[in-house]
């Protein structure tokens, strides 16, 4: 019986082996979808759905290039309105309800300044504020500075040449009876630039001699445009000799082959601190905070010379365009911008009442 059995297992392995002897393999466990890291949503840029409008005071390259940076760095689509410095103010009141934009990127301090004092800021400190200069920013927070311009005279060499002139040197030569009706300035009311001018002489020579300077000097105006860029450019075409203007938007003209030259007044000229700030209950808060956080940087800063755009600039780490002046080129006055910021609205008005604008 034993061997019987041993004969039938022995049979039995056979027939396995002839079937091509199976392998037992251990399975292997069903392959996982890769793990995806947890999202922090503290680290998400938060910014892939985010819009913003702004109003600009700078030139419209420049701004159409900071904001196409902008936009391909953050995914944030933007749309901007360029407006001179009264122009953007009155506009920032007009909405006080119901405010459009939400930041105010460009153009003298003197208007934020007026905004701050009017209640149409919101404070924000920038964490990339810290390193800009206290010189060039509110105490309390509701404006910080992106650039310096310096006022000054754009005067077209080729009229200067033609008509015998020499080109001004102090605030005096645009009372020469050579320069009547061939001088442009824009609107201290609507221009932040003319403002500037307005608020530079009342602080040289007190405010009833600085006004009655602004009247002597009203029969030389041939116009007095809108924006404060204008002047410079209608020298530049030869439409006037002299335009009143910040340097670098001169400098900007005379690059692209207006025949143009800068000079500054013996006396001290005053000087503009090109500001950003958040507008008080605009749309898209979470957006404009991070383009200022943006334009405060070094980087952002820098790009306006690749714009045309040569103003000296207030990040102590920022390069300067080589065109730039500086404040040991130029003889400035002690420029309060504060205090020009505060009577802002006065000053135009006794402006206008003393060259009988109304």
């Amino acid at each position: 019986m034993k061997r019987l059995l041993a004969i039938l297992m022995a049979l039995s392995l056979l027939a396995l082996a002839g079937c091509g002897g199976a392998k037992t393999e251990t399975p292997k466990p069903a392959e996982q979808p890769a793990q995806q890291p947890a999202q922090n949503p503290a680290q998400e840029p938060a910014k892939k759905n985010l819009k913003l409008v702004l109003y600009a005071g700078q030139m419209e390259d420049h701004v159409k290039g900071a904001v196409s940076e902008f936009e391909a760095k953050t995914g944030v689509k933007v749309e901007w309105v360029r407006m001179s410095s009264g122009e953007t103010l009155t506009r920032i009141r007009a909405e006080k309800d119901n405010p459009k934009a939400s930041v105010w990127y460009g153009g003298p301090a003197d208007g934020y300044v007026a905004a701050k004092e009017e209640g149409l800021l919101d404070k924000y400190v920038s964490p990339t504020a810290a390193k800009i200069p206290a010189q060039y920013k509110d105490p309390d927070g509701y404006w910080t500075g992106v650039y310096v311009g310096f006022l000054g005279f754009g005067s077209n060499t080729k009229l200067l040449e033609e008509q015998k002139l020499t080109a001004p040197e102090s605030w005096e030569d645009l009372l020469k009876p050579e320069f009547k009706g061939k001088i442009a300035l824009a609107n201290p009311g609507s221009s932040g630039t003319s403002y500037t001018m307005l608020a530079t002489m009342v602080q040289i020579m007190g405010e009833e001699k600085g006004l009655e300077y602004m009247k002597k000097l009203h029969p030389q105006i041939a116009q007095y445009p809108k924006s404060g860029t204008a002047p410079g450019q209608m020298a530049g075409r030869g439409e006037v000799v002299v335009g009143i203007s910040f340097a670098h938007d001169i400098i900007k003209y005379q690059k692209e082959g207006m025949p143009l030259k800068v000079s500054f007044p013996k006396e001290g000229t005053g000087y503009e601190t090109g500001g950003i700030a958040l507008i008080k209950g605009g749309p898209d808060q979470e957006a404009a905070k991070l383009f200022i956080d943006w334009a405060l940087t070094k980087e952002a800063q820098e790009l306006g010379q690749k714009y045309g755009s040569y103003q000296s600039l207030t990040h102590p780490d920022a390069k300067n365009p080589p065109e730039a002046f500086s404040v040991d080129k130029v003889k400035t006055i002690k420029y309060d911008v504060m205090w020009a910021g505060k009577v802002r609205t006065q000053l135009v008005e006794k402006w206008s009442n003393a060259v009988n604008m109304k």
